[in-house]
């Protein structure tokens, strides 16, 4: 029986899981405005480069809806896309502000949704 083949968001949690990547994984981000705000492209962009400089995979495509307000405790919800349509949801949550600094923690679910189709 062949062995079943994981999804490409699959085996990026896997890389995660590995190496405990996201539990933890804290992010600074200076916004330069007086109330700190990162605008949803500059928080994907953010998080694709630290989960590929943490797992040591290309960078991933992720989407954020919303822009992260610089507030302790603030949550928004990304979304990991892989190259085989698989997707991955991945926790941003403010965990200090210093000035202008946004730091964050991502942490991705323990379960991938396979591609639509």
């Amino acid at each position: 029986m062949p062995a079943p083949r994981l999804s490409a968001a699959a085996s990026i949690l896997s890389a995660v899981a590995v190496g405990t990547l996201l539990v933890g994984c804290s992010v600074s981000v200076s916004t330069g405005k007086s109330t700190p705000k990162l605008s949803a492209d500059k928080l994907a962009t953010t998080v694709s480069e630290r989960l590929a400089a943490t797992t040591g995979q290309p960078k991933p495509e992720i989407s954020c809806p919303e822009d992260l307000a610089g507030k302790v405790g603030t949550t928004t919800r990304c979304k990991l896309t892989a190259s085989d349509g698989s997707t991955l949801g991945v926790t941003v949550t403010v965990s200090s502000v210093d000035g202008d600094k946004i730091n964050f923690d991502i942490k991705a679910d323990n379960t991938a949704s396979p591609a639509a189709g």
